[in-house]
């Protein structure tokens, strides 16, 4: 599965994208996964209510499933102007 890191959430943990398999069956799974992998992603995943995801480029909830899903995107809320 290839995840995808968008604006802070890539600044902070520290490249674009990882590519890995994975156990998790949801997005919040997955999530504890990516931070069980370095404090960094800890850091980044810390406060999940001020970050957005996609499954394949579709936004979606925690409890998203990811059976079949080829790609995860985190982004910050997007604002207007």
């Amino acid at each position: 599965m290839q995840i995808l890191y968008f604006a802070w959430v890539r600044e902070r943990i520290g490249v674009p994208k990882d590519v890995l398999a994975t156990e998790a069956n949801t997005v919040s799974e997955l999530v504890e996964e990516l931070k069980g992998r370095a404090e960094r992603y800890q850091i980044a995943f810390s406060d999940m209510s001020s970050i957005r995801v996609a499954v394949d480029q579709e936004l979606a909830e925690l409890n998203t499933p990811l059976a079949g899903a080829q790609e995860v995107a985190f982004f910050p809320p997007m604002t207007g102007g």
